[in-house]
């Protein structure tokens, strides 16, 4: 009998969180800028799948000295750098790193936070207290002097995107703590978890099966804000060359690259500042829209 009741439990909790996201996903496809982010951001992703058959030139880091710092043309739509390089196609390629970049720091900070502000909010008592502490020690630095901090730190005979992912994951690891704690406190009082709890289920079979699930979506939501973030920081510590390093093609890097002759050549900042806007505000308005879509008191039925 207790194994049927937990069977009927998991189920209904299963067949409750379905219907929770497709509420989610029909809110959010009404939300225009929900659409609008996703409508950058595939445009992002294709660009960055099929930048070799977007682009006159297949090679970024191709060098013709005889065609250095040329205005946007047909040949060269975002113009060329001081190595005769097309910054289009190295906007292309640097598509490709930026996003794996934000991607993966994100999928660090999200995993990091999660397990800690579950751990946390379930345990509580010391654990809480201990955890808790560290993530506001860490919340009052400014993002980009701590990541900077962090990426000195780390091993120097790391990878540039290996260092430049785990600084600005740990950087933002105390956001997504605080809100998985925030979840865990309202649905570990749930009648579905105290039904579980009385049906024996263990400690770890409550939090995968039971609470992970239930407060997935406040942090699939940071998660979408989290990356415009995350591309900030990424393009910010590039910029500072403490990020990756040329003549790798990424974003940040080629706005440092390009401050030298900035009035000579402004085509070589704006096309990377802009790349790196587009992506931020796809972002954002994405994160904006889904946030919109869960907080029932604006959601439009």
């Amino acid at each position: 009998m207790a194994a049927e009741a937990g069977t009927l439990v998991e189920e209904w909790q299963t067949v409750r969180r379905l219907r929770a996201w497709r509420g989610l996903a029909r809110a959010a496809l009404r939300s225009p800028s929900a659409v609008l982010g996703c409508a950058i951001l595939c445009a992002l992703t294709a660009c960055a799948v099929f930048a070799p058959q977007l682009s006159h030139h297949t090679d970024p880091l191709a060098q013709n000295l005889n065609a250095t710092m040329l205005p946007p043309s047909w040949q060269h739509p975002a113009g060329t750098d001081k190595l005769g390089r097309d910054i289009f196609t190295r906007l292309l390629f640097g598509a490709r790193l930026s996003v794996e970049i934000g991607v993966i720091s994100v999928g660090v900070a999200l995993a990091a936070g999660s397990v800690i502000g579950i751990a946390a909010g379930f345990f509580g008592g010391l654990a809480e207290w201990l955890l808790m502490g560290l993530m506001e020690v860490m919340l009052p630095f400014p993002t980009i002097i701590l990541a900077i901090a962090i990426s000195a730190v780390l091993d120097q005979r790391m990878s540039d995107v290996l260092k430049l992912v785990l600084a600005i994951g740990i950087v933002a690891i105390p956001v997504y703590a605080r809100i998985a704690r925030a979840a865990v406190l309202t649905v570990k009082e749930a009648e579905y978890v105290e039904a579980a709890r009385a049906l024996g289920n263990g400690t770890v079979r409550l939090v995968v099966r039971h609470v992970a699930p239930n407060i997935a979506m406040p942090l699939l939501v940071q998660a979408a804000l989290g990356l415009g973030t995350a591309e900030l920081d990424s393009a910010g510590l590039s910029y500072l060359g403490l990020g990756i390093q040329p003549p790798t093609p990424e974003w940040g890097s080629m706005l440092n690259n390009a401050r030298d002759y900035w009035l000579t050549a402004p085509w070589a900042l704006l096309f990377p500042g802009l790349a790196i806007s587009l992506t931020v505000m796809g972002f954002n308005l994405l994160g904006d829209g889904l946030r919109d879509a869960l907080d029932p008191k604006t959601r439009r039925v």
